[in-house]
């Protein structure tokens, strides 16, 4: 949407417009050495088996595997790879400046149907030089992934780009869209592009990972199954791994819950029914 070549609007000016900060339009490249790759490929793993570890406790357990490291480190590790402690706060943080929150309207809702609900959520993935993004669209009651994206950038273009596509592959649009309170989801392209398809929009509160707590166990399953058994260097390399373990999630992956059928074809069948 920013035009450089524009002779009336600076590039200045066209951010302040969107309300977009002019820092942000430049490529920086994040300072991280070897050293903080393989930490944070450790912190990822304790994340994910304990994601309400905080600062200390991610500390005390990277000494177990020889790094002794302050808080100060780790904080800023964590700020790359976009976690914090999921646990209830006395004080949260401020969303970014001019993000609009919206309120969580799943509370004691009974979810019973496709298209009720979708949610999104992004997650980090360690590679071997660097790191990458992966944003993905579920469907809350089949548990259908309808969507997915990989980017090495946290940004709100590929989590838009998701969106687009799981409303163009379904042809359908959920009554509720659920995220949690991340920059991605609070910025001005995600709401607009939820509020022009007139889909209501519901955010976790601050802390509280169970809101969410489908895609939080996607993210366990991709990485336990499927991306730490298997090596890989690229983006194009982790995005055809994703594709073959989503592929095996929605198709092939029987859900109790569902009586033993798979995501995908509890989606199909849900939409048959409707058609």
């Amino acid at each position: 949407m920013i035009d450089p070549s524009d002779k009336k609007l600076s590039v200045r000016k066209q951010a302040k417009l969107l309300g977009i900060n002019r820092n942000r339009l430049t490529n920086r490249q994040t300072k991280t050495t070897q050293e903080d790759s393989e930490i944070m490929k450790i912190m990822d793993r304790l994340y994910i088996e304990s994601p309400f570890y905080g600062q200390r406790n991610l500390r005390e357990n990277l000494r177990d595997h020889g790094y002794h490291i302050g808080r100060k480190r780790i904080r800023r590790l964590m700020r790359i790879m976009g976690i914090e402690a999921l646990v209830p706060k006395p004080s949260t943080s401020v969303p970014a400046k001019g993000h609009e929150v919206f309120p969580y309207l799943l509370r004691k809702r009974e979810i019973n149907t496709v298209d009720e609900v979708w949610c999104a959520d992004i997650t980090y993935i360690p590679m071997a030089k660097g790191h990458a993004y992966m944003v993905a669209v579920m469907d809350w009651h089949s548990r259908a992934v309808l969507a997915w994206e990989i980017s090495n950038t946290m940004d709100s273009a590929f989590c838009v780009r998701a969106l687009k596509e799981a409303l163009r592959r379904t042809g359908h649009k959920p009554k509720i869209f659920n995220t949690d309170q991340g920059s991605q989801f609070t910025g001005k392209e995600w709401i607009s592009e939820l509020q022009k398809q007139g889909i209501q929009i519901s955010m976790d509160g601050r802390g509280r990972w169970m809101d969410n707590v489908f895609i939080e166990r996607l993210w366990r399953s991709l990485k336990y199954e499927k991306l730490r058994l298997w090596s890989y260097q690229t983006i194009s390399e982790l995005r055809t791994l994703t594709a073959d373990w989503i592929e095996f999630y929605n198709h092939r992956r029987k859900h109790q819950a569902h009586g033993y059928n798979t995501p995908w074809s509890v989606y199909q069948e849900a939409m048959s029914q409707a058609a």
